[in-house]
């Protein structure tokens, strides 16, 4: 009995550190996108700024295909609890599908701009598309992370480490994802209004 208790304990205290310490990451991250948008802010004044810009539409289509894996993570984080095993499998592999999806739809977006004549570099370039570039390109960044801990967390489910008394894994990765979700809506909202 109180072995178990300790146990009981031990776990409560690592989920508490772990979640903690993603949530210290997360205002890290969100204190470097706050930066980026602040300078994405400052240059608009500069007479080089393109006013009539617009957003390639693969970009709406990406935050369409984001809000959809933060769905299915969160559905899969509420099916271990029920212990509904093969709900969490289809819902994980899902959630990857969907991941690789905006990643892609956000390839063709940078297609989609260049298309339209505008470069990120060299001499065809504006500092518009490069700011769009820079805040995009680290926000797939910070995505591919979050790809890798579904890949682990993907892995670990096939070796049966979730059940509903042992979620630690599929919560801290839905926390995430869920971050960069947010992040990515209000990263899209912020360039549509502030073009």
């Amino acid at each position: 009995m109180e072995m178990t208790l300790k146990t009981n304990e031990e776990q409560v205290r690592k989920s508490k550190s772990a979640k903690l310490i993603l949530l210290f990451a997360m205002v890290s991250m969100t204190m470097m996108f706050a930066g980026l948008t602040s300078a994405f802010v400052v240059s608009k004044s500069r007479a080089d700024w393109l006013k009539n810009f617009e957003l390639p539409s693969a970009f709406y289509w990406s935050t369409a295909v984001i809000i959809a894996c933060s769905v299915t993570f969160y559905l899969a984080k509420k099916a271990i609890q029920k212990d509904n095993r093969s709900a969490v499998t289809g819902l994980l592999l899902g959630t990857l599908a969907l991941g690789v999806l905006f990643v892609v739809l956000q390839f063709k977006g940078f297609g989609q701009i260049v298309s339209e004549g505008y470069y990120f570099t060299g001499e065809g370039s504006s500092i518009t598309t490069t700011f769009l570039y820079v805040v995009t390109v680290t926000h797939l960044l910070h995505l591919a992370g979050g790809l890798i801990s579904l890949l682990i967390i993907i892995y670990n489910h096939f070796k049966q480490k979730y059940n509903s008394t042992q979620t630690l894994g599929i919560e801290l990765g839905a926390m995430y994802w869920h971050f960069l979700d947010l992040l990515w809506v209000y990263l899209f909202l912020f360039l549509y209004f502030f073009k």
